[in-house]
């Protein structure tokens, strides 16, 4: 690995610890030390985020909550609270650009930080990272973890190796060893389906993924081939991002009961449309294509999209085009979850440019972004 390519970048990976959760317990003592899981209920829905104490049954986000409910009877489901979580994770991102103006921001709970020039003027990353982690604490009463590398992908593994309320510095020297004995399932970008696969092929750490020629990974994962030989090897250009475009804008809803009528689901789409139409307009985004999402009562998956020849953000016609979308074809079975997406969206547009919203009888005016 050529080190000089890599040796003067700093970057900052901050993952905030159990975050709605953790908020949950923040804001209401009572839950503090209980295993809980906000998102979903004991009959229905998924699981948007687990307590430490619920994760230790074994209970994890995108799990349904039914299936966490039998890894922890004594579960305690909470009802999400985005405003507020909101709230928080703009205290914590001011924190971040006290420091630097490079912040890319993940998610509502985590984003990288490039210090490498940085307004304290600090030289050690390491150092930025725990005065960081201790204002947020001070700040916000929450715990956070940091992983400190010289690129963005190590930095994300890193972030993940002393959780919770830690963190992880893997100098340049020591960026191949770090990854070498590491678990696949570990490097970031390696979900569980691929895990297994490389588990097939023999390949069970870093060290034997390095081991791989790039023919023989482009082979088995096809373009992903090239990714896993230069993670394997540390390499990894991407930079920080301030500016991260939105690239759609949806809400679902999944049923307390399977629904077999498209009837009933019409009702379903008025609700969901109105959620995203209010997403829209304070993301200041509209979108050309939609996409009609459905989960079956087996679980499996369909999506039905239509893209239009204009930009849409009002629900009234987010709604035509759902319904359209939704009388293409005979349900397959009886629908656990419906949601509506907006893709092809506008942000490529600066804000002084304000494109025209049109339909048959309206014609709307908007700015842009969340």
């Amino acid at each position: 690995m050529d080190s000089n390519l890599f040796a003067n970048r700093k970057i900052i990976h901050i993952d905030m610890d159990a975050f709605y959760a953790s908020v949950e317990q923040m804001d209401n003592p009572e839950l503090k030390g209980l295993p809980i899981a906000v998102g979903g209920s004991e009959q229905r829905g998924v699981v948007s985020a687990a307590s430490y104490e619920a994760r230790k049954f074994g209970v994890r986000s995108a799990m349904s909550s039914i299936h966490a409910k039998r890894l922890c009877p004594e579960l305690i489901f909470v009802r999400p609270r985005f405003d507020r979580y909101k709230e928080i994770s703009k205290k914590i991102r001011k924190i971040f650009l006290e420091y630097t103006d490079l912040v890319e921001p993940l998610s509502l709970d985590e984003a990288y930080l490039d210090v490498t020039v940085n307004k304290k003027g600090m030289p050690s990353a390491t150092l930025i990272a725990q005065e960081i982690r201790k204002r947020i604490l001070t700040e916000t009463g929450l715990t956070a973890s940091a992983g400190i590398s010289i690129n963005k992908f190590v930095a994300k593994v890193a972030s993940d190796y002393n959780k919770p309320d830690g963190q992880k510095t893997v100098n340049p020297e020591e960026v191949e060893a770090f990854l070498e004995q590491l678990d696949i399932k570990k490097f970031y970008g390696i979900g569980k389906v691929t895990a297994e696969k490389m588990y097939q092929l023999g390949i069970f750490t870093g060290l034997d993924l390095k081991q791989k020629s790039r023919e023989f990974l482009e082979k088995h994962f096809s373009n992903s081939g090239t990714y896993y030989y230069q993670i394997s090897r540390g390499i990894h250009h991407s930079a920080v991002k301030p500016n991260r475009t939105i690239k759609s804008v949806g809400a679902e809803r999944t049923f307390f009961e399977n629904l077999s009528s498209e009837i009933f689901l019409e009702d379903k789409i008025i609700n969901i449309a109105d959620e995203l139409e209010k997403r829209l307009q304070r993301s200041k985004i509209a979108g050309k294509t939609i996409t009609l999402k459905l989960k079956y009562s087996d679980f499996s998956l369909q999506t039905r999209s239509k893209t239009l020849p204009y930009f849409i953000s009002d629900k009234n016609l987010i709604i035509d085009v759902a319904k359209e979308l939704l009388y293409q074809e005979r349900l397959k079975n009886s629908v656990r979850l419906l949601g509506i997406s907006l893709h092809n969206l506008n942000n490529q547009f600066s804000k002084d440019t304000e494109p025209k919203q049109k339909s048959i009888s309206i014609q709307l005016q908007f700015n842009f972004k969340d």
